[in-house]
């Protein structure tokens, strides 16, 4: 190959890291991770009846009657219902569904111990398959019946879609502030106060909805509530950019200063104690799930608010205003922009939207407390310089933030998964924050030193 086609596919393979490069790596965790959590997979609620009908009209006939048992809960009652339901369409006409807690079914199947000859099949999940043979092994007259369980298969725990949902649940908080965050940061700053914003905002929705009535506060009572802590959080962000802009304080000092406030004023609404009094209904926005793919609510709100800052960033005015203050704030101000009305909307917004993760917060655990979002605002300035934005300032894009919050999402479930003990966790996520920043810090050097 010659030289200039050797060049041409250097500057391509760098283009496609440089633009690609964090979803790669995303994608090879993942892969990693499928890989470590290959383990025996038993399905549990509706899916796990649909696989077993087969093995039951395979072994037993139309006749004979089938027993299903099974806890008393949401997931093995759409099991009974299930299997009931395709039992029936399938013309079996002795079909009971015992369920409740292991005395009530010893005691149900010892009432049937005179007509045991009737069942030929006892049905049950895998769980409590064990409960099941402990119990007809001591019943003499049931000892002769065959216990069935849905049949397993070998699957990556990390795949399961129970297991994605959770990732991207636990993750929605952290992703939601870090929106705000990088355009932050794209201007060359840094707030430090977002995780104490998270408390406050949490502290103040939950006092709010109390003060509204409580248990008993109704649908407006609540997204009134909400909107009160989300304009408190915006004010606490829009003084912090005053103070930015105005009186010339560094960004690192003047959200440091507001971290201490906003945690202090949590801890004064809530006298130090979490508040509860909150209607069941309030969880919707924070445990929700959509009905018919099965996503939570803050997840939706979540892509939603990605795909309008998106639109922000790359197709308004606004957002080239905030790459130009970035990349070089005096130029930006000789050409007319208006620097300091910029940096004074980015950390309103970004107070804004820390407020608005209080909030799903609040509704994922249904109270509000002043020590929630301790932290936070580590994981949500990694998950913007994991995701490719520069600390220099004038570098990022909105959707590597949201890969970069997904790429600290998955290294800690997948840990999780494998059971890696939290403090090496703490020490892995360090070093990949490390390697972030230091990996920007390479690119900023190797760019100067070809433009020199």
């Amino acid at each position: 190959m010659s030289a200039s086609g050797k060049n041409r596919s250097s500057v391509a393979l760098a283009k496609m890291l440089r633009d690609y490069g964090m979803l790669i790596v995303l994608l090879v965790l993942c892969l990693l991770f499928s890989i470590l959590t290959i383990n025996e997979q038993h399905p549990t609620g509706a899916a796990a009846a649909k696989q077993i009908v087969a093995e039951v009209t395979k072994t037993t006939d139309r006749s004979s009657g089938v027993l299903i048992v099974g806890r008393d809960d949401d997931e093995d009652g759409q099991f009974s219902k299930e299997l009931m339901t395709e039992l029936t369409n399938l013309a079996y006409t002795k079909v009971r569904v015992v369920a409740g807690d292991p005395s009530l079914i010893r005691t149900v199947l010892e009432g049937l111990s005179d007509s045991a000859s009737q069942y030929g099949l006892i049905v049950t999940t895998e769980s409590f398959a064990p409960i099941v043979r402990t119990i007809i092994t001591e019943l003499p007259a049931l000892s002769q019946i065959r216990v069935a369980t849905p049949p397993s298969y070998r699957w990556p725990t990390f795949l399961l879609a129970d297991n994605i949902r959770n990732v991207a649940n636990q993750i929605t908080v952290i992703a939601i502030i870090a929106i705000g965050m990088t355009m932050v940061i794209i201007t060359a700053g840094i707030d430090l106060s977002v995780g104490s914003l998270v408390a406050l905002s949490a502290v103040m929705v939950a006092w709010l909805v109390g003060q509204f009535g409580g248990e008993n506060a109704s649908t407006w009572a609540m997204i009134l509530a909400g909107l009160g802590a989300m304009l408190l959080c915006g004010a606490t962000g829009a003084f912090s950019g005053l103070m930015i802009t105005r009186f010339r304080i560094p960004p690192f000092i003047a959200t440091l200063a507001m971290m201490q406030v906003a945690a202090g004023v949590a801890y004064i609404i809530s006298q130090g104690k979490p508040i509860y009094h909150i209607p069941d209904s309030f969880i919707w926005l924070g445990r929700g799930v959509e009905p018919l793919l099965k996503i939570p609510y803050a997840v939706i709100l979540m892509i939603v608010l990605y795909i309008a800052a998106h639109i922000l960033m790359s197709r308004t005015t606004t957002g080239r205003y905030i790459y130009a203050v970035g990349g070089n704030a005096e130029a930006a101000r000789l050409s007319g922009i208006r620097v300091s009305w910029v940096l004074f909307f980015v950390y309103t917004l970004c107070g804004v939207l820390a407020g608005l993760g209080g909030i799903v917060m609040a509704s994922q655990l249904k109270s509000g407390a002043p020590t929630y979002g301790l932290t936070y605002e580590l994981y949500v300035i990694a998950a913007v310089v994991v995701g490719g934005t520069s600390l220099s300032g004038g570098e990022g894009r909105i959707f590597g933030t949201l890969i970069g919050a997904f790429i600290i999402a998955v290294i800690q479930n997948g840990m999780n998964l494998t059971n890696v003990e939290s403090y090496t966790q703490k020490v892995v996520l360090g070093l990949v924050i490390l390697g972030a920043v230091l990996l920007d810090r390479m690119k900023q050097r190797g760019f100067r030193f070809r433009g020199a």
